[in-house]
């Protein structure tokens, strides 16, 4: 497949800076991936196409506040972006600044000194700390907002779902941004039911094919755990005929991934650790029956994730709607249901 078959054109002004408030008031975009059939509503009226005994499956992911300001011991400037721990002390991180070859040493504004012990492709490096940093991130650190929102951000938390428990990523499971906790009382009043799992976000996500066929793209690999205790839930939810719904595109890879580990009556298995996962179109899908996810950016793996489950020309002519009727896109935007 070409990779300029999941191009799409969108205007500048589409693309949310803000978040909305209240997180339930965003748009919500129903699509019928069978028929191709739209509908329009609101995130805060999703309980008008779920069911008692649908269970939605959330990322409980939290995100890191991984962007660091530096400066080189020389004294010009420099970046450090966490992007994945590898060891209590050592992070892939993206390093910004000039001539920062291995062993050289970058001092973090107010914090410790790291030093590059490897350099991988571009800006990647593996850095290295003199003890851990975790416990410091929340003084030393911002929050990594994606590339394409310019605004400041004036409540960080805004951009962590309301249910992140786990830290780890370098950008938020943004379908999980539309949920508030009255809305979730709300479902749970109504039959539905929520189990979590983990995935931590890289900035990959984001990142578009450059490739000329999707094919050859080699896919990132990401962190991710369903525990035994959530594989329950989802066994008992498919028992009792209700779906699966994946909060995301990054529940849908954990999910996908843990089916996979699974002998077929087990519907998915307990994992525990990376997934490269690459879903294109022709992916047959083993456990999720619905997923609930944002507009995703041209050329990127997540949007031949969605065209996977719901038909390429059903996406495009979706999002070409969506731009249409002015809906809100990517991190801070709107919503879709694909079912």
């Amino acid at each position: 497949m070409k990779t300029t078959e999941f191009d799409y054109h969108l205007p500048p002004e589409r693309i949310a800076q803000t978040p909305i408030e209240p997180r339930h008031a965003s748009r919500l975009l129903v699509l019928d991936r069978l028929s191709g059939a739209m509908q329009h509503s609101t995130f805060w009226q999703i309980t008008d196409f779920l069911r008692p005994n649908d269970l939605l499956v959330i990322n409980q992911t939290r995100v890191i506040p991984a962007r660091l300001a530096a400066h080189k011991l020389s004294g010009g400037k420099a970046e450090v972006l966490l992007l994945k721990r590898l060891d209590e002390r050592t992070w892939e991180a993206l390093v910004g600044g000039t001539r920062l070859t291995k062993g050289k040493q970058v001092q973090i504004d107010g914090g410790p000194q790291c030093e590059i012990i490897e350099v991988l492709d571009g800006a990647r490096r593996i850095v290295r700390f003199p003890e851990a940093i975790d416990t410091q991130l929340d003084q030393l650190g911002e929050m990594p907002l994606p590339p394409y929102i310019h605004e400041h951000l004036q409540n960080p938390e805004r951009y962590q779902t309301v249910y992140a428990r786990e830290s780890g990523s370098a950008a938020a499971p943004t379908a999980g941004l539309h949920f508030t906790p009255e809305l979730m009382q709300r479902l749970d009043d109504r039959g539905v039911k929520f189990t979590a799992l983990t995935l931590h976000v890289g900035l990959d996500t984001f990142a578009p094919v450059t490739e000329d066929t999707v094919e050859e793209h080699i896919i990132h690999t990401e962190w991710c755990e369903l525990t035994p205790a959530a594989a329950g839930q989802i066994r008992a939810a498919k028992a009792r005929g209700g779906r699966v719904i994946a909060v995301g595109t990054t529940s849908v890879r954990t999910l996908e991934s843990a089916a996979g580990a699974a002998k077929l009556e087990d519907i998915v298995a307990p994992i525990s650790g990376p997934t490269d996962l690459y879903i294109l179109p022709g992916y047959q899908f083993k456990v999720v029956d619905a997923i609930i996810t944002n507009f995703h950016l041209p050329k990127s793996t997540l949007l031949m994730l969605v065209s996977a489950f719901a038909g390429k020309d059903n996406i495009l002519t979706a999002y070409a709607e969506a731009v249409r009727r002015e809906y809100r896109f990517y991190s801070f935007g709107d919503a879709m249901f694909l079912q």
